[in-house]
C-alpha cells in the first residue's frame, strides 16, 4: 500500500500539509539509494484500467495496459479477481482475442470488442464478442455476437438483461440499417483528395479529426437471441431523417457508453446527443433524449435546458433517471449539478442546487436508494452520497485524510463499492470498501515497482492571492534530496482545471521530481475545486489574477521550503499553461532562466479564428473577437513580444485542432527574430496531448535536457 503521512497544520507554516509518498516497500529496503524514476519508467509503467463487475458482485474484471520495455510497443492483459474470497489473487483471463469495452452480463458471459479473429483468414474488422466466464475463468471459444460486413463496430452498450444491445459507428443519416459503408465519405467527392464542406453543417474538425458530416456518429439497438443480434436494428435518432435528429451519439471528441443508458428491461434507451447543425461549434447545448426503440423520433428530455446535460444514469428499478447538468449555455466549465427525473409523474429536481460541488462519475448504488459521485474539493477528488428524497450530499471517508484521486465507481450488492484510487505519489489500484467506510487495497498492479523507486514528497500549502482570496498549491521533491534544489512552475492548462492529487501521464510531478527539480504547481484563480465563484474569476481576465497567484505562489513555496534555489528556475505548461508562458515571456521576463511551452497560445485573435470549440473563447473573453477584442487583445501575449528574452522550448502536435500548431510556430519565429535561444519540438502524428509510448519518452527526454541545459548548477571555479 501507499504510505502517506499529514502532519498537524499547527506545526507547519500557515495552512500547510505535508504528504510523503515513500512506498511501504521503500521503507524497509536495505540502505542503498532507491534509483529515480525515469522517463522509460513513467512510459512503461501498467496502467489500470476500469473495473467491471459481475451483477451479483462475486469477482470482477479489468485490463491493465502494459508497455514493452524495449519496443515500447503496447497491449492489454485482462485479470480477474475474486471479491469473495478475503484475499484472492488477481488472474489473467485467457483471452484468445485483444479485448477493449469488457462488459460482465448476468447471462454468464463476458462481452467485449476486438478487431481479431481466431480465423486468420477472417477480414480484419472490429466485432462484438462474447464467451462464458464464471468465478474460475473463461471456457469455451469466443462467439461473435455483432459483425457487419461493411463497417466496423466503435462501440457498444448491453441492456442489463442481456437482451438488446447498442452499437454504434459512423453511418449516414439517411442510412436505415447499420450500415452503407460505401457512403461514409460522401464529403470526399473526388477526383482528388480534397474535403468539401458546405457551410452551416458543424464542425468542419474537431480535436483531432476534420469531421465527415455525411456520417454522424449513430447507434443502433438490436435485440439478441442466443448471444447474437437478430432482426433489423433500431436507430435510436429515428428512421427518417426529416422527423427525427441528425446528431453525434456518443458525443465527439470524448463520448462513449456513459452517453447511453437502458431501462432495466431494454425497452428504452436514454442518451446524450449533441446536434450536428449551424450552431454546433459555439453551443454547449448536449441533451438527453428518449428512444422507445420503435423507430420513431426520439423524445426531449432536457427541452427546459439550454446548457450542457450529460451522464444519464437509471435507477435498478427503472423509475428514476439522474444525470449531470450545467445552467449556463456556452459555458464548458459550469458546475454540473446532480437532476432528477421521476419517471413515473415527469418530475425533475436539481438535487444539488444547494451544493457547491461540480460532480462527475454519477452512479446508482446497487440497490437503487442513492446516488454516488465524485468531485474535486481542495486538491482531492473524494466520493460523495446523494440522498434522493433531500439533495444531501455527503462526503465519504473511503480513504480517510488521504483520498487523492478517486474514480471508477462501481457499487456492488451488500452496500460495497468498488473503486480505482491514484495520487501524485503513484498511479491507480482497485480498491473495495465494505459499508461506503475505509476501503482496502485489491492489486498491486503498480505499488511493488513503485516501493523501489526513489520516494518523493508532497506538501500542500495556501496563501493569500489575488484579491485577498485563498489559493492552494503543491511543492514535490525527492524525499530525502538536500538543497539547493532548482524549481519548476508547473502551470496546468484548461484554464479551469486542477493540478490535483493524481497521477498523470503527462505532465507528471513525481517524473519531474525524480530529475532533482522541485515542482511547485498554484491552482490559479479559474482553477476547479474552490467552488464556482473562483473558478469563474478567470473569465475576461485570462492574464490578470491568474499572473498574479503565480508570482504570490512561487514566492510563498520559496519561503516553506528553504532548500529550493529560486534564483534557478523555469516556468513551463501546456494548452493555458502555455498560453500563461507565453504571457510570463512579456509580463515576467526577468523571473526563470528558461520556459517550455506546450501547445500554447500565441496569438488570440488568430485563435479565434482557428480554434473549433468556439464557445470556449466566446465565454472567456465575453464574445466573439469582433464583439470583444479589446479583451483579447488586452490579453494577447503577441502584443508583448518585444519584451521577450528568456530561452524557450516550443512543443507541437500537428494534429492539435484545439490550439492550432500555427500558434506555436509563431512563438518560435518571435524568438528567433529576438535571438533567443529556443527549441521547437514537432510531433507530426500527436494532437493537443502527447500520447504515444515513443513520442512521450522523446517528450520527455527533450524536455528534460533543455531543462539541464539552463538550470544545472555551474562547476565551481578553480
Amino acid at each position: 500500500m501507499h504510505w502517506t503521512t499529514r502532519l498537524a497544520a499547527a506545526l507547519l507554516p500557515a495552512a500547510t500539509v505535508i504528504a510523503a509518498t515513500t512506498p511501504l516497500a521503500a521503507q524497509t529496503s536495505s540502505p542503498s539509494p532507491a534509483p529515480a524514476m525515469s522517463a522509460r519508467d513513467l512510459v512503461t509503467l501498467p496502467r489500470l484500467g476500469a473495473p467491471v463487475a459481475a451483477p451479483d458482485g462475486s469477482f470482477v474484471v479489468y485490463a491493465v495496459t502494459t508497455t514493452d520495455a524495449t519496443t515500447l510497443d503496447r497491449k492489454p492483459v485482462c485479470y480477474q479477481l475474486d471479491l469473495a474470497t478475503p484475499g484472492a489473487q488477481p488472474r489473467p483471463l485467457a483471452l484468445p482475442l485483444r479485448a477493449s469495452g469488457l462488459t460482465l452480463a448476468g447471462d454468464g458471459h463476458l462481452y467485449f470488442l476486438s478487431s481479431e479473429h481466431p480465423d486468420s483468414a477472417a477480414p480484419r474488422r472490429a466485432r462484438v464478442w462474447r464467451i462464458a466466464i464464471s468465478g474460475t475463468g473463461v471456457t469455451g471459444a469466443p462467439q461473435v455476437v455483432a459483425a457487419f460486413p461493411d463497417i466496423d463496430i466503435a462501440g457498444f452498450k448491453l441492456a442489463p438483461q442481456a437482451n438488446r444491445i447498442a452499437v454504434w459507428a459512423q453511418v449516414p443519416r439517411d442510412c436505415p440499417t447499420f450500415g452503407c459503408g460505401d457512403r461514409v465519405n460522401a464529403h470526399l467527392p473526388g477526383p482528388g483528395s480534397g474535403r468539401l464542406y458546405e457551410g452551416g453543417q458543424g464542425f468542419v474538425r474537431h480535436w483531432d479529426t476534420w469531421s465527415n458530416p455525411a456520417a454522424p456518429h449513430r447507434v443502433f439497438v438490436f435485440g439478441l437471441e442466443n448471444g447474437a443480434v437478430a432482426g433489423e436494428g433500431v436507430p435510436i435518432d429515428g428512421r427518417d431523417p426529416s422527423s427525427g435528429i441528425t446528431a453525434n451519439t456518443p458525443t465527439l471528441p470524448f463520448g462513449g457508453s456513459e452517453d447511453i443508458a437502458f431501462t432495466p428491461d431494454g425497452s428504452a434507451v436514454y442518451f446524450t446527443a449533441r446536434l450536428a447543425n449551424r450552431t454546433e461549434p459555439g453551443s454547449t447545448n448536449l441533451d438527453i433524449y428518449v428512444s422507445e426503440l420503435d423507430g420513431a423520433a426520439p423524445t426531449l428530455v432536457t427541452r427546459s435546458n439550454p446548457a450542457t446535460d450529460t451522464n444519464p444514469v437509471i435507477s435498478p428499478d427503472g423509475r428514476f433517471v439522474a444525470w449531470l447538468a450545467m445552467d449556463r449555455p456556452g459555458y464548458e466549465a459550469d458546475r454540473l449539478s446532480v437532476r432528477l427525473l421521476d419517471r413515473f409523474n415527469g418530475q425533475t429536481r436539481n438535487l444539488t442546487a444547494n451544493t457547491d460541488l461540480s460532480f462527475g462519475g454519477l452512479v446508482w448504488s446497487a440497490d437503487g436508494t442513492f446516488l454516488l459521485a465524485t468531485a474535486g474539493e481542495v486538491l482531492d477528488t473524494p466520493a460523495y452520497r446523494i440522498d434522493l428524497a433531500s439533495g444531501a450530499v455527503t462526503r465519504l471517508e473511503l480513504m480517510a485524510g488521504n483520498e487523492a484521486h478517486i474514480a471508477n465507481l462501481t457499487p456492488l450488492p451488500g452496500n460495497r463499492l468498488l473503486f480505482t484510487r491514484d495520487s501524485i505519489g503513484q498511479p491507480g489500484e482497485l480498491y473495495l470498501s465494505a459499508d461506503l467506510a475505509q476501503a482496502k487495497p485489491l492489486t498491486d498492479v503498480v505499488t511493488t515497482r513503485m516501493g523501489r523507486m526513489a520516494p518523493t514528497m508532497t506538501t500542500r500549502f495556501s496563501f493569500k492571492g489575488a484579491d485577498g482570496a485563498t489559493v492552494w498549491g503543491q511543492i514535490t521533491r525527492l524525499k530525502d534530496q538536500k538543497g539547493p534544489i532548482p524549481a519548476l512552475l508547473n502551470i496546468h492548462g484548461g484554464p479551469q482545471g486542477s493540478y490535483n492529487d493524481s497521477w498523470s501521464t503527462r505532465w507528471n510531478p513525481r517524473v519531474f521530481a525524480s530529475q532533482g527539480y522541485a515542482v511547485i504547481s498554484i491552482d490559479f484563480h479559474g482553477s476547479t475545486g474552490y467552488g464556482q465563484a473562483f473558478t469563474d474569476a478567470i473569465n475576461s481576465d485570462w492574464g490578470g489574477k491568474p499572473l498574479e497567484d503565480l508570482q504570490k505562489g512561487l514566492a510563498h513555496a520559496l519561503t516553506l521550503d528553504p532548500q529550493i534555489d529560486g534564483t534557478r528556475a523555469c516556468a513551463m505548461g501546456a494548452s493555458y499553461g502555455g498560453y500563461m508562458v507565453n504571457w510570463i515571456a512579456g509580463q515576467w521576463p526577468e523571473r526563470f532562466r528558461c520556459l517550455v511551452n506546450h501547445n500554447g497560445l500565441f496569438d488570440t485573435r488568430a485563435f479565434y479564428y482557428a480554434t473549433e470549440e468556439l464557445w470556449f473563447p466566446r465565454w472567456d473573453f465575453g464574445g466573439t473577437y469582433a464583439q470583444t477584442a479589446d479583451t483579447y487583445e488586452k490579453w494577447n501575449p503577441v502584443a508583448h513580444v518585444n519584451k521577450w528574452r528568456t530561452p524557450m522550448l516550443v512543443v507541437l502536435g500537428e494534429k492539435d485542432f484545439r490550439v492550432p500548431y500555427t500558434q506555436g510556430l509563431g512563438a518560435f519565429t518571435a524568438l528567433q527574430e529576438r535571438n533567443i535561444p529556443a527549441q521547437l519540438l514537432v510531433f507530426p502524428d500527436e494532437n493537443h496531448w502527447v500520447l504515444g509510448a515513443k513520442n512521450s519518452l522523446q517528450w520527455h527526454e527533450t524536455v528534460f535536457a533543455w531543462l539541464d541545459r539552463w538550470l544545472r548548477e555551474e562547476p565551481a571555479s578553480k
